[in-house]
């Protein structure tokens, strides 16, 4: 190993964080975020929106907590990336978000939106040229915590449980809305649906794909989509109390029969069903598939057949094995969750209070479409760092190729320049972003 010596200059100026600058070009000159902000009551010495600017920084390099707020506070590229006149301490970003949390958390919403529609984000379609719109539950372990609207989740563990919502195939946030652990994912979710819809039409007019688990088969929901026009829908059923026998024998009397391998057989079926719901009578179509084992995968006979019922209410007129299919997909939201919950650092909020902590996760919702703005923007394509093709990149991926490159500042004049290393690999990338999003 060559000898080599560590020193810390006392002039010269690095960063880690040379893409920050993106994150502030987003910030400020495609939301509106910032300048509503300054508009609230109150004249602090740390402005409302540097405050806001400062920590949604944190969070585009993957940290929650306001402590982190020690190892930037005096960062010049920190403030300049994000144009932050004065960055707040830990106890003041704190006490602000206490103080404030209800004024500031619709305005992070709609800024997330509006960042969308501004910078015209790419919406893609499924095959049949619907716009998916998935919205699920997840759960966030607080274990051994005394944080206010911790309780018990159904997953067996203390903690919260947030719904999130999801556009187009890139997994655009449209919402996540922070709620207690016991609280049950139905309660509540009809306002949610629509206002998630409503901020769907402001970036598409395409036909939406809603779906939804079976937390959500219920009257409300399925009458509430009903209601919106160019809207179709794919909820999982919930068979409850439900006789798989007799299901068994109805689809095998009515559906399509086949057989992948011997000793499973599987028969597809609509039903169609009126229900009536606030005195107003509905017609419903549920897709069904029921699957009989008589012999297990390693080729073990069973004593008892075993039979497996599953249901999908659609407003799709599609074969059945296509709308089972289209659910399918749903199950990529479980990926979103994953990124915001352990990319953002957002698995244990940083406050005990729950306005607070709600608020945190509207800013990691604006925080998550930012790094989506800017991977798709420069990792998808041939200015990308990473070779191997993709439709999109992870969170985790976009805050290692895109915000964590080290840099040099360089005061000249009045201008400060930010100097990349002769092989950064993530050159053309950032060049690509500021391009496209750059101003004038």
């Amino acid at each position: 190993m060559p000898k080599i010596t560590i020193e810390r200059s006392d002039s010269e100026l690095y960063t880690p964080y040379s893409g920050l600058y993106s994150v502030g070009l987003l910030i400020n000159e495609h939301t509106s975020l910032c300048r509503r902000l300054n508009y609230l009551p109150g004249v602090p010495s740390v402005s409302h929106a540097d405050a806001v600017r400062s920590y949604l920084g944190l969070l585009c390099t993957g940290k929650s907590d306001f402590e982190a707020m020690d190892g930037v506070r005096h960062d010049d590229w920190f403030k300049a990336a994000l144009s932050i006149r004065k960055a707040p301490s830990k106890e003041s970003l704190r006490q602000r978000f206490d103080r404030n949390a209800t004024l500031f958390d619709p305005l992070a919403q709609a800024a997330s939106t509006e960042l969308l529609e501004r910078v015209k984000a790419p919406i893609s379609p499924l095959s049949t040229g619907h716009v998916p719109l998935d919205m699920d539950v997840f759960t966030m372990d607080n274990s051994d915590t005394r944080k206010e609207g911790v309780s018990r989740t159904y997953q067996g563990y203390d903690g919260y449980a947030p719904i999130g919502a999801y556009l187009g195939q890139e997994g655009w946030c449209l919402g996540l809305e922070l709620r207690e652990g016991s609280q049950h994912s139905q309660k509540g979710f009809v306002p949610f649906l629509d206002e998630v819809i409503r901020r769907a039409r402001q970036l598409t007019k395409k036909t939406l794909l809603v779906r939804l688990d079976a937390a959500h088969d219920a009257l409300d929901t399925l009458a509430a989509l009903r209601g919106h026009p160019k809207v179709s829908f794919i909820v999982k059923w919930n068979p409850r109390r439900e006789d798989p026998l007799h299901w068994r024998n109805r689809a095998f009397a009515e559906g399509r029969v086949s057989e992948p391998r011997p000793g499973k057989k599987v028969a597809l079926l609509t039903v169609r069903e009126t229900h009536v719901f606030e005195k107003r009578a509905y017609r419903f179509s549920r897709v069904m598939r029921v699957t009989e084992r008589t012999v297990d995968r390693f080729g073990q006979r069973l004593l008892v057949p075993e039979i497996t019922v599953e249901g999908w209410w659609s407003s799709l007129d599609l074969p059945e094995d296509q709308v089972i299919e289209l659910y399918e997909g749903h199950g990529l939201c479980e990926q979103f969750h994953s990124e915001i919950k352990t990319e953002l650092d957002m698995e244990r909020p940083p406050s005990g209070k729950f306005a607070t902590n709600a608020l945190v996760l509207s800013l990691a919702g604006l925080a998550y479409n930012i790094l989506r703005v800017i991977g798709q923007a420069g990792l998808v394509g041939h200015a990308s760092p990473i070779r191997n093709p993709a439709k999109r990149r992870r969170i985790r991926t976009v805050i290692q190729e895109m915000i964590t490159i080290a840099g040099r500042l360089i005061r000249s004049g009045r201008r400060l320049v930010l100097r990349l290393g002769r092989h950064c690999p993530a050159f053309e990338a950032l060049m690509a972003v500021h391009g496209r999003f750059a101003p004038g």
